[in-house]
């Protein structure tokens, strides 16, 4: 009996981490790689994030006060 060795596509599997300037890779939990960074790298994210130096930050809406759970009722008392 002899081993093939064989290429598979994990491309959609591969999940990349920002640090420290650098593109970490991952294909499930096992590091794989990183993909280094240039200085200037300008990301296009979605409305409700922002990227500021080394961190992506995402802009939520939370409550304040006592009774902060019931802010989301209609007039009717529904909620």
């Amino acid at each position: 009996m002899a081993l093939n060795q064989h290429k598979i596509d994990v491309t959609d599997r591969v999940v990349g981490k920002l640090k420290n300037g650098e593109l970490e890779l991952f294909l499930e939990n096992q590091s794989i790689g990183i993909c280094k960074l240039p200085d200037n790298i300008q990301m296009n994210l979605e409305h409700h994030f922002e990227a500021e130096g080394q961190k992506i930050y995402q802009h939520v809406s939370t409550t304040e006060g006592r009774d902060a759970k019931y802010t989301d009722c209609d007039d009717g008392g529904w909620c």
